[in-house]
């Protein structure tokens, strides 16, 4: 039943009462009731993509312009159109492109928020995450948890280039936000190169070993060997009408995800294949790692379409639904905000036009 029409004193009543109430910071819910509570979800973020061969000239003409320690680090956030100057890819994801140049250390650090890396170009970089290093090429996936000691250095030759994603966000919306620079640019030598991925990647762990930290004691996840398994996989297994091929990075020891605030997972389609339309709560960002198609994200006036190239990152924001077409064996890094959305029990999805 509608409720009956107000009358203009009733109005100016209530108007005045409204002013009143304002100056003890107090507000009536009921004039806020139905922006608050919608029927399915409002989301600010919009899709977009970045062809990469766009930024990269601008990435790299920022090496003129400022060091990488004197940055702290050099990066090129990519802001959704919807949040100009709040540093989101998605309501709840930060991305960016970072570049390093060779010889130069960007100094470490550590803060709360969780961070990933995902390269894009270049050899010979490094990170190192509580002072062990590993190596990083083409394709690898590599975290920082929070609060680890990290640094970045280049002993190759050319730009190293990768993306980054972080929850941060997030934890600004939750508030402990927390940062702390080292005294020096590195943190000091601790396990040698690739003892996590030797330690805990193979099936195997040290006896005794207790969990003592929500996210993977793994941090690099190197690509050649994340496709050797989809490649394999893709033989034997049927293809997914929505997703082709999707696997996700955990945590060996628990089965959890790598990160605890960021899914991420592998996504492989076939040439030629088309998903079907899939729609769900999570905000994701995608970056093609090898292949070309087309991706078209949204509905009505929020529907958009792209063409996708290697490099290329594009957004699909909570419960815009999308397809993709893949025009030649194609592979994407996805990272969302699926985990944390499951763990509070506020993850749907949608298949298909049901």
């Amino acid at each position: 039943m509608n409720a009956a029409p107000q009358s203009a004193s009733t109005t100016a009543t209530r108007q005045e009462y409204y002013g009143r109430i304002k100056g003890q910071n107090l507000a009536p819910l009921w004039e806020r009731y139905h922006g608050l509570l919608t029927p399915e979800p409002v989301v600010k973020a919009v899709p977009y993509i970045w062809h990469y061969d766009e930024v990269r000239a601008s990435l790299l003409e920022a090496a003129g312009l400022i060091t990488a320690k004197e940055a702290e680090r050099r990066v090129l956030m990519l802001e959704n159109p919807a949040f100009d100057g709040q540093c989101k890819a998605t309501e709840t994801l930060f991305s960016g492109l970072q570049l390093i140049m060779p010889g130069e250390v960007a100094p470490a650090h550590r803060h709360t928020p969780n961070a990933l890396r995902l390269i894009l170009e270049g050899s010979g970089g490094y990170t190192s995450v509580n002072g062990e290093k590993t190596y990083m090429e083409y394709g690898d996936y590599v975290t920082t948890p929070t609060w680890s000691w990290h640094d970045h250095g280049h002993e190759g030759t050319g730009p190293v280039i990768w993306q980054d994603i972080l929850d941060m966000p997030l934890v600004h919306a939750l508030g402990p936000i927390f940062h702390e620079g080292y005294p020096k640019d590195q943190f000091p030598a601790g396990a040698p190169a690739g003892d996590s991925l030797r330690r805990y990647g193979n099936n195997l762990r040290p006896v005794g070993y207790e969990n003592q930290n929500v996210n993977s004691p793994i941090f690099h996840y190197p690509y050649a060997r994340t496709r050797d398994t989809m490649e394999a996989l893709a033989k034997d297994s049927d293809v997914d009408p929505y997703f082709g091929l999707k696997m996700e990075f955990i945590d060996p020891t628990t089965g959890a995800t790598s990160l605890s605030t960021i899914s991420t997972f592998m996504q492989r389609l076939p040439k030629g294949f088309q998903t079907e339309r899939y729609q769900s709560t999570e905000g994701a960002i995608f970056t093609c790692v090898e292949g070309k198609g087309r991706v078209t994200i949204g509905d009505g006036d929020r529907k958009r379409t792209f063409d996708f190239r290697p490099k290329d990152i594009f957004v699909a924001p909570c419960w815009d639904a999308y397809r993709i077409e893949a025009d030649e064996d194609t592979y994407f890094f996805v990272g969302s905000d699926r985990t944390v959305q499951q763990k509070l029990g506020l993850f749907r999805e949608r298949r298909g036009n049901a």
